[in-house]
């Protein structure tokens, strides 16, 4: 593995673990079964109940010989580190030096970026983190297909046995939905980037679409418009995983696990933003799994080749080419 030298200074660095502020967001970044292998267990501080939601106490954490602190104190380490980082609402109080590590998506959220930009901060995306080409959370990602797909269908009164569904996208999210609807009796098609103008000629044939295409926000056009709903069957159903508010789908707009459907022109909308804290226990194991291999590493200011490619901004210095083209739409 390469190591590669940052520009932050050369000594340890703290990283401290948010309980998030985002309503039913159950998963946590590390768990105590897996910080048995990390060298620098006092420079990381949990949040006061940090794993009270998975019936962990405060002490599995200091028993290790980690820290455990009032909120306040732990968004004053110098990396922050939570799974659903992106909306937080505390990064307006970062300041020059800090460090976020967790889910951003700055290409979906301008102001968001824009905050991250203006206060220095350095930016390590979750999002962007590969390995030989897979993504590392590649398992989480699976359980947003998986959980949308059950949730969804419990919110609209059905079962998917029998329903015709087109599946958009073919990664994990797309792998995880067409999973459970196929072990709970769908019929399931599938359609790639290449088949946009097939799925929009077949549209009216499904009674059910799953989004899991990650958009260009750069595009201007739909896979599905507003338009477009009149063509779907009457009381169809859209299960848009990806959730990009102007994104693949243009009357999309969050939801959320205590609310997650709403209705367009008689189409329901399922559009829950984190479905993977549905199944919070199965995505904190997943998560905790890769975190742990990458905290000394950021403790001791010295990142390999994953951490790398996803340092996203660097002390407010755009990285990624891609939020370059984003911020100047």
């Amino acid at each position: 593995m390469v190591i590669i030298e940052t520009n932050l200074n050369n000594e340890k660095r703290t990283i401290g673990f948010i309980i998030s502020n985002k309503d039913n967001e159950k998963r946590r970044a590390i768990l105590p079964d897996d910080l048995t292998s990390i060298k620098n267990l006092d420079s990381l501080y949990f949040e006061t109940g940090y794993g009270e939601v998975l019936g962990i106490q405060d002490s599995a954490y200091t028993s290790l010989g980690c820290n455990v602190l009032p909120r306040e104190d732990v968004l004053r380490q110098e990396i922050i580190c939570e799974p659903k980082i992106g909306d937080a609402n505390y990064l307006n109080e970062l300041t020059e030096g800090q460090t976020i590590f967790g889910w951003v998506h700055a290409l979906q959220n301008k102001e968001m970026t824009d905050i991250l930009v203006n206060n220095k901060i350095t930016v390590f995306a979750w999002e962007d983190m590969f390995e030989e080409g897979r993504h590392i959370f590649f398992q989480n990602n699976m359980l947003a297909g998986e959980a949308a797909v059950l949730n969804a269908f419990q919110a609209y009164g059905d079962t998917p046995a029998d329903k015709k569904v087109a599946v958009l996208g073919r990664g994990n999210s797309a792998k995880g939905a067409i999973k459970i609807l196929t072990q709970l009796g769908a019929e399931v098609q599938s359609y790639d980037r290449e088949h946009e103008l097939l799925f929009k000629e077949e549209l009216h044939e499904y009674d059910i679409i799953v989004n899991a295409v990650l958009w260009d926000m750069n595009r201007k056009d739909y896979l599905i418009s507003k338009t477009d709903l009149s063509k779907m069957k009457q009381h169809a159903m859209i299960i848009d995983v990806s959730c990009d508010e102007d994104g693949a789908i243009e009357t999309t707009k969050a939801t959320t696990i205590n609310e997650p459907t709403y209705e367009v022109d008689g189409i329901v909308h399922y559009a829950v933003d984190h479905t993977p804290s549905i199944l919070y226990r199965t995505a904190t194991r997943c998560i905790s799994e890769e975190v742990k291999n990458y905290l000394d590493q950021l403790v001791e200011n010295k990142i390999g080749d994953v951490l790398k490619n996803a340092l996203i901004i660097d002390n407010g210095k755009v990285i990624d080419e891609r939020i370059k083209t984003f911020q100047n739409r």
